[in-house]
């Protein structure tokens, strides 16, 4: 084996720098907006509805790859547990880019003098959270696309997202 390549998962600091990606979008949006004298962005409802139905969709998928993998081998079509890893990777992404969108929303309103009412404020709110949810939902995704230890003994012995050989 010339050389094995472990694939570790996103690092946590990227998914901080894409939230601030997606704040400083939001800001940069809605100080645009108020130097032009026009009231803030108000997020829909069906955002963070949709963002909620991806988390399930994304646990759902990760159960079932689990449910599979536990029967053993032959059980798990390998395509399906990259295309699941793939999407709980892209979900984390989008999750913290919309999380931090919304918290960046939500900053905006802060700093203003006469507080926003409720109907400004909540869906900002209501879209942060379901990133998080997603988020967090994706991270537990990618966890359950881990291989189980192999009882190989030529095996490094630990579990893994996937092995690369080069």
């Amino acid at each position: 084996m010339a050389g094995r390549h472990r694939f570790r998962g996103l690092n946590p600091l990227h998914l901080v720098g894409t939230g601030a990606v997606g704040a400083a979008l939001a800001l940069l949006i809605q100080a645009w907006l108020s130097s032009r004298g026009r009231p803030p962005i108000v997020l829909p409802y069906s955002l963070p509805v949709t963002l909620v139905a991806l988390a399930i969709v994304l646990i759902v998928l990760g159960l079932r790859l689990r449910r599979h993998i536990a029967k053993g081998i032959g059980a798990v079509n390998p395509f399906q547990a990259v295309r699941l890893l793939a999407t709980a990777l892209a979900g984390q992404i989008v999750a913290a880019l919309f999380a931090g969108f919304g918290g960046g929303l939500l900053l905006s309103l802060v700093g203003r003098t006469v507080p926003a009412p409720t109907p400004t404020w909540l869906p900002m709110l209501i879209t942060a959270m379901a990133a998080i949810a997603l988020l967090m939902c994706a991270i537990i995704t990618e966890h359950m696309c881990r291989i189980p230890p192999s009882e190989d003994p030529e095996a490094d012995g630990d579990a893994g997202l996937a092995t690369l050989e080069t």
